[in-house]
């Protein structure tokens, strides 16, 4: 890739990156709320909606087989627009089953977009900068999401603006930027072509095993701590919205950071980090009483998001080039895994303990600590653990 497809490749990057972050924030932010509020859910309707979300991730092998037909950047772009018509639908369907319906659209589009996005990201950009542009995408995107909240903020609060308008205004205006970057950017070629099959390999199995973890994690996270803001401490929507603005806010400036920080200490680390910390703030969810507390807890967990960089930068480093796309999707699905089971099975767990849920929690942030303590200090072909070079690596 000459220079200057490099650089339309990694504005094309950021654009498709803010889309995502406007339409997604919307729907994110307000689905407790719209749940609760017009579809009277329970904890465990939450849990099976949040099941049925995770299923498209579950799925997400299948992209390998769609490249067959069509080309990388060409399904990431039709699935952000598939994800902005699911999320146009959301406000018009107020039951379980309607909710159901258009979140599983939404959910194809999110999921698709995500596997092919990075899989992109990895072949796009050369290994020694990779760290770096993530934290800036990152960055990026929460400016658009702190945009995006203000403004769901201003139409809900200020306005006084009906669900419906909001999701359907936020899924046409998304629409609209797939099309604008649909003719914006040329079609950029792999520097590498890929496998179209689907494999694992035995040298990969911590970038699987710290996979697996992150998305148990992160349903967690996902499903169950914003509900616990709303159920026992009964944040408004107003309130919701606010802590995603201070989320958002911190991530624009400390996700870059983040991102030359792992390039500075390493994944070992960087992730090592961010484990300790998780394991501290699973267990303050499973304890507080105090609505402020309870939201800086919010806030905090989502600062830790940046340092799964070192996952996927982990992942570059070790994996052979024409292994990305697929290995991408494999991947989405390992996420996936724990996610289709988690919310169903600790809605279940939540309607008896709420804080078992977080316990849990803390459990899993304590297994990947341990797991991410294999990765050697220069993980490369060849030395992709600490007991997998000639001779041990600290």
């Amino acid at each position: 890739m000459d220079e200057i497809n490099a650089k339309k490749s990694r504005q094309a990057l950021i654009y498709m990156a803010v889309i995502m972050a406007i339409v997604f924030s919307v729907w994110n932010v307000m689905i407790n709320n719209f749940a609760i509020e017009r579809a009277n859910f329970t904890g465990a309707d939450m849990g099976d909606l949040q099941s049925v979300r995770e299923i498209p991730g579950f799925l997400a092998f299948t992209a390998v087989f769609v490249l067959l037909i069509m080309r990388e950047q060409t399904l990431a772009i039709f699935a952000l627009f598939l994800l902005s018509v699911g999320v146009l639908a959301t406000g018009y369907f107020p039951s379980k089953y309607g909710l159901i319906a258009t979140t599983f659209v939404m959910s194809v589009g999110f999921h698709y977009f995500e596997t092919i996005n990075s899989s992109l990201t990895l072949q796009w950009l050369p290994k020694e900068d990779a760290p770096a542009f993530m934290g800036k995408v990152i960055g990026y995107s929460s400016l658009a999401g702190l945009i995006t909240y203000i403004v769901v903020w201003v139409l809900s609060t200020v306005l006084k603006f009906d669900y419906v308008i909001i999701y359907t205004v936020s899924g046409v205006l998304g629409a609209g930027m797939v099309i604008h970057l649909w003719f914006l950017f040329p079609q950029f070629d792999s520097l590498v072509p890929q496998k179209k099959k689907l494999f694992l390999k035995k040298r990969y199995w911590i970038f699987y095993l710290l996979t697996f973890l992150k998305g148990a994690r992160r349903q967690i996270f996902m499903v169950f701590a914003g509900f616990l803001l709303v159920e026992k401490f009964g944040y408004s929507l107003g309130e919701i919205t606010t802590l995603y603005l201070i989320n958002k806010g911190a991530n624009i400036v400390i996700a870059p950071i983040i991102g030359k920080l792992i390039e500075k200490i390493g994944e070992r680390w960087a992730l090592s980090i961010e484990y300790v910390g998780l394991v501290l703030v699973f267990v303050g969810y499973a304890v507080v009483e105090n609505s402020i507390i309870a939201g800086s807890l919010y806030v905090i967990d989502h600062l830790f998001f940046a340092m799964a960089i070192g996952i996927k930068t982990y992942f570059q480093k070790i994996a052979d080039r024409e292994d990305v796309a697929a290995t991408a999707s494999v991947s989405f699905t390992i996420d996936h895994i724990a996610a289709v089971v988690i919310p169903t099975t600790f809605g279940i767990i939540w309607m008896v303990s709420p804080s078992l849920v977080f316990y849990i929690g803390a459990g899993f942030a304590v297994a990947s600590l341990v797991t991410s303590n294999l990765i050697p200090a220069l993980p490369a072909p060849g030395n992709e653990f600490i007991w997998s070079a000639k001779k041990f690596t600290v």
